[in-house]
């Protein structure tokens, strides 16, 4: 009876369902999809662990290298200059050589954006990031620290752009940016082209006329074993494969931000349309 009851348990373990950990950055667009991934990977009998809202792009590379995270959403811009430092690289057979999954596409750009009030724009005539020239002697500008890092961030567009700022950036958590321009404490800041708050907070993203950012297309990565955890996880997460337009992606952002909507119900509403 006892060799019974210790089989059985043994079963029973090992028939458990290992947790795939879904993971985030730290601002809102990466919460959603983290929380789109968790729900479809669910709806597909897996069990998940959700760590959303890591932090920045380096802290959840790591944790998908070192195998702490299995999956989270990446962009392309990202992952070629920043992660991989090979701006003209095959990112998919590049991540391959590191035990990762490049993909599926998502469907949408979210390419750097540079962002000043409305007002200011109309005023000063200010329509490209080259027409930041004339307002390089005064504007205060405020980044997340990872923008004033990066080597696609704004150093590298100063030079491309051949202007020089006589304030240098306030860093801040990234999710403050926002509240900062809006409320003049800074008048130039660095946001995603995707982003809800743009129009709600009467705000308007600079032409980038020199076509310094690359395209930065949303896709799921991750770890080749995933399905050694739950069959089926990988199949559940292609289809999402471009189920999310640029416009789209900007709705469920607004919903978040703007409408400060539950993160989980506005993914559950957007996966069941």
């Amino acid at each position: 009876m006892k060799r019974f009851v210790v089989a059985a348990v043994l079963l029973a373990a090992c028939s458990q369902k290992q947790p795939i950990v879904v993971g985030s950055k730290n601002f809102t667009e990466s919460v959603i999809l983290g929380e789109m991934v968790a729900q479809k990977l669910e709806s597909a009998g897996c069990t998940v662990d959700r760590k959303l809202n890591m932090g920045g792009t380096f802290v959840c590379d790591s944790a998908m290298t070192s195998g702490a995270l299995d999956t989270y959403a990446e962009y392309s811009g990202t992952a070629l200059e920043a992660i991989l430092k090979q701006p003209k690289a095959d990112v998919a057979k590049e991540y391959a050589k590191r035990g990762l999954h490049w993909g599926p596409p998502l469907g949408f750009n979210n390419t750097f954006a540079m962002i000043v009030r409305r007002d200011d724009a109309n005023r000063l005539a200010l329509h490209s990031i080259s027409d930041l020239a004339k307002v390089a002697a005064t504007f205060q500008p405020g980044f997340g620290y990872e923008f004033v890092e990066r080597p696609d961030g704004w150093n590298g567009l100063l030079h491309a752009y051949g202007v020089a700022f006589a304030k240098p950036p306030k860093t801040m958590d990234l999710g403050l940016t926002y509240k900062a321009l809006a409320s003049n404490e800074v008048d130039l800041i660095a946001g995603n082209s995707t982003d809800g708050l743009i129009e709600s907070l009467g705000l308007i993203a600079l032409n980038d006329d020199r076509h310094y950012f690359p395209r930065y297309d949303a896709a799921i990565v991750y770890r080749n074993d995933i399905d050694k955890k739950c069959r089926g996880a990988s199949k559940a997460l292609e289809s999402l494969r471009g189920r999310f337009d640029d416009a789209a992606m900007r709705r469920l952002n607004f919903e978040v931000d703007g409408r400060k909507r539950d993160v989980a119900a506005v993914v559950k509403d957007a996966l069941g349309r």
